[in-house]
């Protein structure tokens, strides 16, 4: 059983059990979380397709991790003018744990 949800502007394949590094979500770490937003569901058998969201559909799970990830070095240069920027951006995740489907 597989399930795609969109969060944070983006669209992530799901199974149950499994962890997913998504976009900040506020909430401290064992909190419940709920995606409503789900484009698609199957149990193995049947493929439901939204349009563009499922009715009756969610995907729960709860908060394993906060945390930022490793830093992006955003460096700008334009030659023979002398100009030089160095700046380093850390993105925040949320991991999630998914604890179950529910059709």
């Amino acid at each position: 059983m597989y399930a795609v949800v969109a969060t944070g502007g983006k669209q992530y394949k799901v199974r149950e059990g499994e962890i997913l590094r998504v976009e900040k979500i506020p909430g401290e770490v064992g909190a419940p979380v709920s995606f409503d937003k789900v484009l698609m569901a199957s149990d193995g058998e049947t493929v439901s397709i939204g349009q563009p969201f499922l009715e009756n559909i969610a995907v729960s799970g709860h908060i394993t991790e906060q945390g930022k990830a490793k830093k992006v070095l955003v460096f700008k240069y334009k030659r023979r003018k002398r100009y030089r920027r160095k700046n380093g951006h850390r993105q925040p995740y949320t991991a999630v744990r998914i604890d179950g489907i529910t059709l």
